[in-house]
């Protein structure tokens, strides 16, 4: 206490009103904007200096436009090897379209049914998403992982695009609510998003799935949730939520401006995000539980048998620097087997799926052929009789 700073104090009085019988859960959002009010306030400066950057200098904007516009080049070449020539010779979206967010409500007309519990907490929901006619075959799956910086974990909003492109396509999509901070510090978060994927195994089958086939994406904090849980599979130390021994592994792993490393802090960015850590989702210091952090990042996991990965970043992005997403997949391809894609997008920043739907259209269509071709490979490999 005598550490703490007055942000503590709103952070822990947020907390308290959100346990309050009856009215408490309503309370509990509020207490989300006031966590993000007291840990975000350190990112203002670097996000205001890059929304103004192209205001003050003329030839900016021209260069940012340049940049977008390598967009189909850059797709093109971060899926070469990963996605067969006969795919990428489809031609990627152009056409100017709505902001992402602005969609989002018509884009819902393709969830089957909403607000399932997976678990028994009132806030384990998920909305299953799929084209109204039920699928002639098992149906690939797709988990998905709202962000909101491990305080926000809600499915109003984001990932309305990706899902919707995806349910055309004949797959079926899970959009997750998980338990946010600070009312329920972590790892409560990764508990819960793996006790969604075991539900989906179990489960998937109802509403025509296949329960063989489960990929889960997300974007920034669910970005981070998406790689930590294809990474730690079926590991005892997030043990999922009621289901004794239950299957909690991906298939493939789709993680969009997503973060890597709860450890590093050698810069004052990086310590500024240990700090928000530390005071707001984790709740406690790095220096005396250094496990926690070492084991919540999945640069730290990498390991030969991690699924295969598609990691997508904007080279602008000023919130989680395209860098920390390089450095994760270098450390990936070093060490895995399976295919590993990076598309980092010129000129792009943090959330461009919410805001810039010229270019959004296309990213997503680059995540659908990957996960196609993932999953074609995963059902050639699973007909192939063994050796």
């Amino acid at each position: 206490m005598t550490r703490a700073k007055p942000g503590d104090y709103l952070i822990a009085l947020s907390t308290a009103t959100a346990s309050i019988p009856i009215v408490g859960r309503h309370l509990e959002l509020l207490g989300g904007f006031v966590a993000l009010g007291v840990g975000g306030r350190d990112y203002l400066p670097d996000i205001l200096l890059a929304v103004s950057k192209p205001r003050r200098d003329a030839g900016a904007a021209q260069r940012q436009r340049a940049q977008r516009a390598l967009t189909p080049n850059v797709l093109l070449e971060a899926l070469t090897d990963v996605v067969t020539a006969e795919r990428l010779a489809q031609p990627w979206p152009s056409h100017p379209n709505l902001v992402p967010v602005w969609k989002a409500t018509r884009q819902r007309r393709y969830v089957h049914s909403s607000s399932v519990r997976y678990g028994d907490h009132p806030r384990q929901l998920l909305d299953v998403w799929r084209v109204a006619e039920p699928p002639t075959r098992h149906a690939p799956v797709m988990v998905f992982i709202p962000g909101g910086a491990w305080i926000f974990g809600r499915r109003e909003l984001q990932g309305h695009e990706l899902m919707a492109h995806m349910a055309r396509r004949g797959w079926i999509c899970l959009s997750v609510q998980y338990r946010t901070s600070p009312h329920h510090r972590w790892p409560r978060q990764m508990i819960d998003v793996k006790t969604a994927i075991a539900w989906a195994r179990d489960h998937i089958e109802e509403f025509g799935g296949d329960p063989d086939f489960i990929a889960v994406a997300g974007c920034s904090a669910g970005g981070h949730l998406a790689s930590l849980a294809g990474l730690s599979a079926n590991d005892p130390e997030w043990s999922t939520d009621g289901v004794a021994g239950a299957d909690a592994s991906v298939d493939a792993v789709v993680s969009v401006y997503g973060l890597y490393d709860w450890q590093d802090r050698s810069t004052r960015q990086r310590d500024r995000f240990v700090q928000f850590l530390e005071r707001i989702v984790v709740k406690r210091s790095q220096a005396r539980h250094p496990e926690v952090f070492a084991a919540a990042s999945p640069i730290a996991r990498v390991h030969d048998s991690a699924p295969p990965f598609l990691v997508v970043h904007g080279s602008d992005d000023v919130i989680i620097p395209a860098s920390e997403a390089r450095s994760f997949v270098d450390r990936l391809r070093s060490v895995a087997r399976a295919k590993v894609a990076y598309i980092e997008l010129p000129g792009l920043g943090h959330g461009f799926d919410l805001v810039d739907p010229r270019h959004t259209a296309p990213v997503v269509a680059a995540i659908g052929r990957f996960l196609s071709q993932v999953h074609d490979d995963h059902v050639r490999a699973r007909k192939t009789p063994a050796v």
